[in-house]
């Protein structure tokens, strides 16, 4: 082995021990169980009420590709629910174009979310969960408009849209 082959091979590791920290693949704080929340069911039982996609983003955390969700144009008055266990999240009177090609909002229903912080990805953002059954939403950046300056970035499969 040469010196060469033994100082990048050392590089990778050390890189690799550094940001393993960012490398958790999921949130803080956060279990399949979902003990905590008012609406708990097993694994089987969710897949079982939701379609696949919304499975995949509402209890894997995962992310629906960008432009994809109608509900990101979606302008006319009315709420928007949990796809998981409806409860009500946000209202149209707090939505917003950020350009993202996700929906977004400035303001949830007060009580309607919870957050935990996710450091998947090779960073560090607060991810955003429905606070009755905990299911992933998005993620909120401090990036909006006024009044609050938050952009609540949601994965539209986890929304539901009812008309006023």
């Amino acid at each position: 082995m040469d010196k060469r082959y033994f100082l990048e091979a050392s590089v990778v590791i050390v890189g690799t021990v550094l940001l393993s920290r960012y490398i958790n693949w999921g949130s803080e704080e956060m279990t399949t169980s979902n003990s905590r929340f008012e609406i708990s069911k097993p694994e089987e039982e969710w897949r079982s009420v939701l379609t696949p996609e919304q499975f995949r983003v509402l209890r894997k955390h995962g992310t629906e590709p960008a432009h994809t969700s109608p509900l990101d144009k979606q302008y006319d008055e009315g709420t928007y629910y949990c796809a998981a266990c409806e409860q009500p999240l946000f209202t149209s009177n707090s939505k917003f174009n950020s350009g993202t090609g996700w929906p977004s909002f400035f303001k949830p229903i007060e009580g309607a979310i919870a957050t935990t912080v996710d450091k998947s990805h090779f960073m560090t953002r607060t991810e955003v969960h429905c606070s009755r059954c905990g299911s992933h939403l998005g993620h909120v950046f401090d990036d909006g408009p006024a009044p609050t300056g938050e952009r609540y970035c949601m994965n539209g499969v986890s929304l539901k849209f009812v008309p006023a």
